[in-house]
């Protein structure tokens, strides 16, 4: 392994943890722009202090209240109104798809930008008129100030123009399933590109030094770099036990350390639990797995008898066809044993359980409908192509649990038979 500072190998994964937590935070770009919005303003103040040597054209006092008068009331309105179409969206969002859903809906880029721009004019267009009022500008202060209302008119005219084409897609279903599958598809290439998160494989658990978790959560994050950092100054090899994504309890070890001379004990048992962030829910990042389980949930709710929508079901199992192939082919292209952190040791992503994840439950609730039993055979075969041995196993695995839950609901023969014949297909495929 190269000797890298580690302080470069911690930022870029603590980086992409908390900014997507970030990106969850409804008032920290408002808040932002209340403070650019301010600061505007008082820009504006400094150039009364500036000689430009030129005659500048005078903007009357009068226009300029009356443009800040205008723009604080209708802002307002506008945020509120923004708010309240938000807030349906997400309420839509979770209805129709899935709650797991709802942070990437929240994270939406555009709506975020658009209120912050609505709730910034607000706060530039009072302050500004305060200001004003209050004979803080003189006529190059004025006229600049003028110039910076025009360019905020122009910027809420292109946010709200856009925000109104992206509140139209935010919330519906088809939007959410597209959110979730960057999402995940995201996430498998991040596993794809550097397995394990750069650590050593780990093929059975070994006896060492247990570190168990000190709360009830979902793993959400862990620092390799830090776990590296520390096995070089224990001298010993840390073997993690939760990987990003599983549920832990105090009576579950997060981690075991062994030294390299046989050494059992470690005298850093509260960094390597620092290292772990444990949440009440669990996140896209580094969790190939979540990605799968949400859409799942959405191709279930989808074929429930109360909505009883198996086209979307159908679009789910392409999406999570094209996900593991476009990840198949990145794992073929770069080999799995790429290593960052050679004294940190994980267990391999289990493919079974990867499948099970994007696949059981639309097979159990799409059961009694030909046309997602057909759909589920064929992404099966697709499967089997890849040439990945794993994906293959799993992939017939699957194939056969499907079969049998259309042979306990299909009620025609014709059905089943034509189900059953795209089931021995992919089982030819794999022999």
């Amino acid at each position: 392994m190269s000797k890298q500072p580690q302080a470069m190998l911690e930022i870029p994964n603590i980086i992409q943890f908390y900014l997507a937590r970030i990106r969850e935070r409804l008032w920290v770009k408002p808040l932002m722009s209340c403070v650019l919005s301010i600061g505007a303003v008082l820009l504006a103040g400094i150039a009364d202090d500036i000689d430009v040597g030129i005659k500048l054209p005078q903007v009357s006092a009068e226009s300029l209240e009356a443009l800040l008068t205008i723009m604080s009331s209708s802002m307002l309105v506008i945020a509120t109104f923004a708010v309240g179409a938000m807030l349906s969206a997400y309420a839509s969002a979770s209805g129709t798809a899935t709650p797991r859903a709802f942070p990437l809906v929240v994270a939406d880029d555009v709506s975020q930008i658009a209120l912050s721009t609505f709730i910034g004019a607000f706060i530039f267009s009072i302050v500004g008129l305060v200001a004003q009022l209050n004979g803080y500008y003189k006529s190059s202060g004025k006229l600049v100030l003028f110039i910076i209302t025009l360019f905020v008119f122009a910027i809420v005219v292109l946010a709200f123009v856009r925000w109104v084409d992206r509140i139209a897609r935010l919330g519906r279903l088809g939007h959410t399933v597209a959110k979730v599958e960057t999402a995940a598809d995201a996430a498998l290439q991040e596993w794809a590109h550097l397995p394990r998160m750069g650590a050593t494989r780990v093929d059975s658990d070994e006896a060492g030094y247990e570190i168990f978790a000190n709360s009830v959560g979902y793993v959400q994050n862990i620092n390799f770099a830090k776990l590296q950092r520390l096995a070089e100054q224990e001298a010993g090899f840390i073997t993690v036990c939760a990987e990003p994504g599983m549920f832990v309890t105090p009576n579950l070890p997060l981690a075991r350390f062994s030294g390299d001379d046989g050494e059992k004990e470690c005298a850093c048992e509260k960094q390597i639990m620092a290292a772990f962030v444990i949440g009440p829910e669990r996140t896209f990042e580094s969790d190939p797995r979540f990605g799968m389980v949400v859409m799942s949930e959405i191709s279930s709710r989808a074929l429930s008898t109360a909505v009883n929508d198996p086209g979307t079901a159908i679009n789910i199992i392409g999406s999570l066809v094209r996900m593991l192939v476009r990840w198949s082919d990145v794992c073929q292209s770069n080999g799995r044993a790429k290593v960052t952190f050679d004294r940190v040791g994980m267990h391999e992503l289990d493919i079974d359980d990867l499948f099970t994840d994007a696949f059981a439950a639309t097979a159990r609730d799409g059961a009694g409908s030909v046309e997602v039993g057909i759909r589920l055979q064929k992404a099966f075969v697709a499967l089997s192509s890849t040439g990945d041995e794993e994906m293959v196993k799993a992939a017939r695995r699957l194939s056969g649990l499907a079969l049998r839950y259309a042979e306990k609901a299909l009620i025609l023969d014709e059905e089943l038979d034509a189900v059953r014949a795209y089931a021995e297909r992919d089982t030819d495929m794999a022999d």
